[in-house]
């Protein structure tokens, strides 16, 4: 399960990554599956407070732009959750840097990704790039 509805996470994860919005359904299907394991893996309390701040991200645009979170233009979006990173609130800044968290392992934990930006891990360690 996302912390979201498809609309909202995805106007989320192309603010953090601007290269998703390129992505293909399946690319999508493949982040949202990497997602929802990691999240499955997580307390219950834990994953409905983490759906909880993103509704919250959602509106919150609202009070300054007049308009939700999705109807933001990409730069105002990024300002949105730039400003949230330095909240005075540190419960505000970790539920930022562990929505990130997830966005970036949903899209660089895909095997597509990583083979773009060059990463060679293998389950062998060093010894398989002797």
């Amino acid at each position: 399960m996302l912390p979201a509805g498809p609309r909202l996470w995805r106007a989320i994860v192309t603010a953090l990554v601007p290269e998703a919005a390129r992505l293909d359904p399946d690319a999508w299907a493949e982040l949202d599956a990497l997602v929802a394991r990691a999240l499955a893996a997580r307390p219950r309390r834990l994953r409905h407070g983490l759906a909880l701040f993103v509704r919250g991200i959602g509106w919150l645009p609202v009070l300054r732009y007049g308009r939700p979170f999705v109807a933001l233009d990409s730069a105002r979006r990024l300002r949105v959750l730039e400003v949230l990173q330095h909240a005075p609130l540190l419960a505000v800044r970790r539920g930022v840097w562990g929505l990130r968290t997830l966005v970036f392992l949903g899209y660089y934990g895909r095997p597509a990704a990583g083979a773009a930006v060059g990463y060679r891990a293998d389950p062998r360690g060093w010894e398989a790039r002797r």
